[in-house]
């Protein structure tokens, strides 16, 4: 096998958790014979300074050309007085768009040794699995922008869905939905939205396909009250983009920390994309405090839906869970009142232990020779 990987460092901790990543794709490849071509590029706010444009074209080029895209985070206070088209952001939005990455998948699991670092009060093991549509709605539709309306400004967005577009997110969803427990939620908010009554249509007519599915709707402002009441009632939940956004950070604190949550952003012709659910926390930038799990985890998605090695995707979830329960614990984790046998590490130290973990397991199981 001989892959090509394209590294998007980006902006604030993005260079530092992809740092983690290299090294563990290095290592681990290294063991499993897989022949990776990593390549990096600039994206975001970094491409700003560096070409004048959050997505330069030989960016896009490559990760047109690449078979996996791994994405650390952009955007930052620097860049936040530039016009729409050349902030950071941007360049993201259009990377998503040009892959048509419109399938973002984002796991929110309670790793064992951290189920005391959720605010819950009853606090019980999560495994629910957020199935975000991610190339349309609010965030694409036309027209949007600012204008002048005499004494005051206007601000239009516009909220957008085809029926094709719903439609394969949800057959998606659905198919995972069997694989899993053969649960769905569908959110939407389809007493106030034309777009969401159009989604739920959309649901229910799919639904006569998979007749081992039990689905459920329930309106977002709902959801959000339900997944803080009891999310461990939940299984697949597959909604429109700008909900899946707001909810899935509601998974980051409901384990414990954004900092945990991977995702992957399915492509059906092109490379996927896979980047951590946080952003670029420019205030931590360049202190070796992040947390890089979120972007280990989206590695070990990469090594099983991209490169199909499941068992060096294993490998690496595995060892985050080893070395949460050795006591690791970066600084968004580590309580004031911290047990013995907990201590925190920095993001390269963190990284260096799951690495030495994972290869460990690859090496003693007789994975690879």
């Amino acid at each position: 096998m001989n892959r090509k990987i394209v590294l998007l460092p980006g902006d604030g901790i993005g260079p530092e958790v992809m740092g983690v990543a290299r090294a563990l794709i290095e290592t681990l490849s290294d063991i499993a014979g897989a022949r990776l071509e990593l390549l990096e590029y600039p994206i975001g706010g970094a491409a700003v300074d560096a070409a004048g444009e959050p997505l330069p074209e030989a960016t896009l080029r490559a990760a047109l050309a690449a078979d996996a895209v791994l994405l650390g985070a952009v955007g930052g206070p620097k860049w936040d007085d530039l016009p729409p088209e050349r902030r950071p952001e941007a360049g993201l939005l259009a990377l998503r768009k040009a892959l048509d990455a419109y399938a973002n998948l984002r796991p929110v699991r309670t790793i064992p040794a951290l189920l005391d670092r959720s605010p819950l009060r009853d606090a019980r093991p999560i495994d629910l699995l957020i199935v975000r549509e991610l190339t349309g709605g609010l965030y694409f539709g036309t027209p949007r922008g600012i204008t002048e309306t005499g004494r005051e400004r206007e601000a239009v967005d516009t909220l957008r869905y085809t029926e094709g577009e719903i439609e394969r997110i949800v057959r998606l969803a659905f198919r995972l939905a069997e694989r899993r427990s053969g649960r769905l939620t569908s959110v939407d908010k389809a007493n106030v939205l034309a777009s969401s009554r159009l989604w739920r249509d959309v649901v229910e007519r799919v639904r006569k396909d998979h007749p081992t599915v039990e689905v459920r709707h329930v309106l977002v402002d709902a959801m959000a009250m339900a997944l803080v009441d009891r999310p461990w009632a939940f299984d697949v939940v597959v909604t429109e983009n700008l909900f899946g956004d707001i909810l899935s950070d509601l998974g980051g604190a409901l384990v414990g920390s954004l900092g945990l949550l991977p995702s992957a952003s399915l492509s059906e012709a092109g490379p996927h994309l896979y980047e951590p659910v946080h952003g670029s926390a420019p205030d931590i930038a360049g202190r070796d405090v992040a947390n890089p799990t979120g972007m280990i985890l989206s590695t070990a998605m990469m090594f099983e839906l991209s490169l199909s090695l499941p068992d060096v995707a294993r490998a690496i979830v595995a060892a985050v869970d080893d070395v949460y329960a050795d006591g690791f614990r970066t600084a968004d984790l580590t309580p004031a009142d911290a047990p013995a046998g907990v201590r925190t590490v920095g993001t390269e130290a963190f990284g260096a232990a799951v690495i030495e973990r994972a290869a460990r397991r690859l090496k003693s199981k007789g994975v690879y020779a």
